[in-house]
């Protein structure tokens, strides 16, 4: 998920693998995609699929020398193509699931279909929203009885988010917060990270009609019991502007076949 969070121009804000299905906030950077040039495209594209005989012949400078124009124009189509699917949720969705897929059919030496259907999508179009959506998000493994506390459930936004403010830095893979400083470097989630924590902690304590897990009452609050209550959160933020409109939060068919 974070290797194609790379190649697309598509930021994660926020994930949980669950045994069965994954949950993930997207935001969706078309201006990103729009700006990039025809070799940028390409290598991106080239970075998790094969692209054309051409398309790779263009990548070598010396081949692409001697390329014709017709071979060029068929390049230049293809980059268009590529372009679009940089910033396509489905593209990103099918190739997320698809490499789950193949996997576990590996794994368990069969064939066929492994998720039940296609994932599921709903917008996200203001700030409450995507908070709510996040933590809902970031909280799974508690609501499911999985884990204990946010920062030691498996495979979640949450976890990695904390472990590298406990190294003084934001996690590069993720869509940072910009912790109350603006500027137009970057996007970024426009909230404090503390903030961010604290309304998960607090949220995670609640109990949840049909939910068999949420956090202890006895647990110290989460700034405390990991170390950062007296952090410098502003040491945290880089130069990052905040833009929404494009937000989406995902989750994926939950899988076909019983382990």
């Amino acid at each position: 998920m974070l290797k194609l969070a790379g190649a697309f121009a598509i930021d994660i804000c926020a994930y949980a693998v669950m045994s069965n299905h994954t949950h993930v906030v997207l935001h969706v950077d078309k201006e990103k995609a729009i700006g990039m040039d025809g070799e940028e495209v390409l290598q991106r594209w080239h970075t998790l699929q094969k692209g054309t005989l051409l398309t790779r012949k263009y990548m070598d400078k010396q081949q692409r020398a001697v390329m014709s124009e017709a071979e060029i124009e068929h390049v230049l189509s293809c980059v268009a193509i590529y372009r679009k699917r940089l910033y396509d949720i489905s593209w990103f969705m099918r190739l997320l699931n698809e490499y789950i897929a193949r996997m576990a059919n590996k794994e368990d030496e069969c064939t066929g279909r492994f998720w039940e259907g296609r994932f599921k999508s709903q917008a996200l179009l203001d700030e409450g929203a995507l908070l709510a959506c996040m933590a809902y998000v970031d909280l799974n493994p508690i609501r499911a009885g999985k884990a204990l506390r946010p920062e030691s459930s498996l495979y979640t936004s949450i976890k990695l988010r904390v472990a590298c403010a406990q190294k003084r830095r934001q996690p590069r893979s993720l869509m940072q917060f910009d912790n109350g400083r603006k500027d137009t470097s970057r996007k970024s989630l426009p909230f404090q990270l503390k903030d961010y924590l604290e309304l998960v902690d607090q949220s995670g304590r609640a109990l949840m009609l049909g939910k068999p897990g949420c956090i202890a009452t006895h647990c110290e609050p989460i700034l405390l019991r990991t170390g950062l209550a007296m952090s410098d959160w502003a040491i945290l933020s880089k130069g990052i502007e905040s833009h929404f409109a494009n937000d989406v939060s995902v989750s994926i068919a939950r899988k076909k076949r019983i382990a």
